[in-house]
């Protein structure tokens, strides 16, 4: 996009229109114009992304997506499978001694793959005949019919009729039937 203004600028082409031609804010044009002017086409060259740049070294990734492979169980975290980006943040210092934040450890776990507050695997107490008893009679029960087909309506075009609520609704009484 810059090095498209840049084109535009060369071209003698205003700020102003370079913005509607490239369909980005004016305030940018006029900061992309200005660079130009002071620095060239080379003002305008991207320096890649930005943020600080990842504090564990290719090798430690590995290793980090490796532990994780292994579930928490395998570092400590016995009461439940489940990775949360605090017992990542954790894992990281303990084995890498590099501090990391619970949203740098979340943004880390995508990065690999990986996704906190989910179990990796299936527990092995997992009782599936349960789960589908469970699946068919209990959760059949709690869920319930819903509604039944045809019984509610909604439209944007217009309000429902006056005529059509029942006598004792909230507002049946307010509006006078047209004529």
């Amino acid at each position: 996009m810059r090095m498209q203004a840049v084109a535009l600028f060369e071209q003698e082409v205003g700020p102003l229109e370079v913005a509607e031609r490239l369909r980005v804010s004016r305030k940018s044009a006029y900061q992309w114009h200005g660079l130009w002017r002071e620095g060239g086409p080379e003002a305008l060259v991207s320096r890649g992304a930005s943020g600080s740049r990842c504090r564990l070294s290719p090798r430690s990734l590995e290793k980090l997506a490796g532990f994780l492979e292994e579930g928490p169980a395998a570092h400590g975290w016995v009461e439940d499978q489940v990775w949360t980006a605090a017992r990542v943040a954790t894992l990281i210092g303990r084995k890498f001694h590099v501090s990391y934040s619970v949203s740098g450890a979340t943004r880390l776990m995508h990065r690999l793959g990986f996704s906190p507050q989910m179990p990796a695997r299936r527990t092995a107490e997992r009782d599936e005949e349960a789960v589908t008893v469970w699946k068919e009679a209990t959760w059949a029960e709690v869920k319930g019919l819903g509604r039944p087909a045809g019984a509610t309506s909604a439209s944007r075009t217009r309000q429902a009729s006056p005529g059509g609520r029942p006598v004792d609704a909230p507002g049946a009484g307010a509006a006078a039937p047209r004529s």
